[in-house]
């Protein structure tokens, strides 16, 4: 599949038009319902085949402050994704990454190990983050908080959708590369 072919697919899958509140408490004309393409799986595997290329990317692009002294690499040790919805996308580039992952939660849970991240993570670790649709990166900078202080180095955020309503800007000023398979406009929404 193209790339603009699964552009077509997720806006003919996901957008939906009306009155929203965002997560970020944005009023919106249009929504991109992340559930309706990460449960459909000839949008989610071509979605993990795209992450898998910018995930291999980030090693080729090095950055001031990126290249392991000992490695020589500045590549990811794992992924991470928030919950829900993140959950798929980082199983699925996970699986096409062969790079294990951990699962944020929005927050510790009161019960069994009271844990705000499942999976293993090594101090020291980097790791980059899997986002469904990102308009302000809110969302992402808190997860992002949560593995910094399981004492990550998170070296990027990449989304499959940015709304363009800020998430870039935000993400890069707190220090983090940001990166996005889609953007609104490939998607072909004008609001």
């Amino acid at each position: 599949m193209t790339r603009e072919h699964l552009a077509r697919l997720i806006a003919d899958v996901a957008l939906l038009r009306g009155t929203f509140t965002l997560r970020s408490g944005r009023t919106s004309s249009y929504y991109l319902d992340k559930y309706l393409f990460s449960t459909r799986p000839e949008c989610l595997r071509e979605i993990a085949r795209l992450f898998a290329e910018r995930i291999g990317a980030l090693s080729a692009v090095p950055r001031e402050g990126w290249i392991d002294p000992v490695r020589g690499t500045p590549g990811a040790d794992r992924l991470a994704g928030a919950e829900l919805g993140g959950i798929p996308l980082v199983t699925a580039a996970s699986l096409e990454t062969g790079l294990p992952c951990v699962f944020i939660r929005n927050q510790k849970k009161d019960y069994g190990t009271a844990k705000q991240l499942e999976g293993a993570l090594e101090p020291g670790e980097r790791v980059v983050m899997l986002e469904d649709v990102a308009t302000t990166g809110g969302q992402a900078l808190e997860a992002a908080d949560v593995l910094r202080a399981a004492g990550a180095e998170v070296i990027a955020v990449i989304a499959v959708i940015d709304r363009q309503e800020g998430a870039r800007e935000n993400i890069e000023k707190a220090g983090l590369r940001f990166d996005a398979l889609f953007t609104k406009a490939d998607l072909g929404i004008r609001e």
